[in-house]
């Protein structure tokens, strides 16, 4: 058993050591496109699918809550198929399209989309961001290594995050990272803040 622990720390700091490496550039450019994006009264969309949606939750909690510093809150929207919302739209909709009726309501030109997802190949983040291209909405999206169907869609205005791996497991984790990273970036280019 400790084998196998020590076996799932090495292999979860291996990958962090690469994704320094390969994310570090994608990682501010992509704290630029929010901030950029809050300064000019825009909002940040997010959306995520399975254990992704976890993620989602956790980085628009950390946009209008707070992240480490207390700061006004910032303009967020989840995409969620929870409660009412969600089970009308799951009734009435094939599931390809799930997100699309939510994402269409409160994308506006100027917003950003941030989708998280760890397969690649969910349909309805795929038709998430054709969308968000008929909108002119630019995409910043969280990936991994077998992200190719989603990579395919992105346009030379948006952005992949992708996780060097191609586990599952081992992306939501570089996710997580890669979000609290983006809310201390953002924090951090917007306050000044004394230590």
């Amino acid at each position: 058993m400790l084998t196998k622990i020590n076996d799932l720390f090495a292999e979860n700091i291996q990958i962090q050591i690469e994704a320094s490496k390969s994310l570090a550039n994608n990682l501010c450019l992509a704290t630029q496109n929010v901030v950029n994006c809050l300064l000019s009264g825009h909002k940040i969309i997010v959306c995520g699918l399975g254990r992704s949606y976890a993620n989602a939750q956790c980085l628009v909690a950390n946009l209008i809550n707070r992240y480490e510093l207390e700061r006004p809150s910032f303009p967020s929207v989840l995409l969620s198929l929870e409660g009412a919302i969600g089970s009308a739209i799951m009734a009435d909709n094939p599931n390809e399209t799930l997100l699309q009726r939510q994402f269409n309501a409160v994308a506006q030109q100027g917003d950003i989309l941030i989708v998280l997802s760890s397969l690649g190949n969910e349909s309805p983040i795929l038709n998430v961001v054709q969308q968000a291209f008929t909108k002119e909405i630019s995409v910043i999206a969280l990936t991994g290594n077998n992200s190719d169907h989603l990579r395919g869609l992105l346009t030379e205005n948006d952005l992949e995050i992708s996780v060097p791996s191609h586990r599952e497991s081992r992306i939501l984790e570089g996710h997580l990272f890669l979000i609290n990273a983006l809310c201390e970036l953002i924090d951090h280019s917007l306050f000044t803040q004394s230590s």
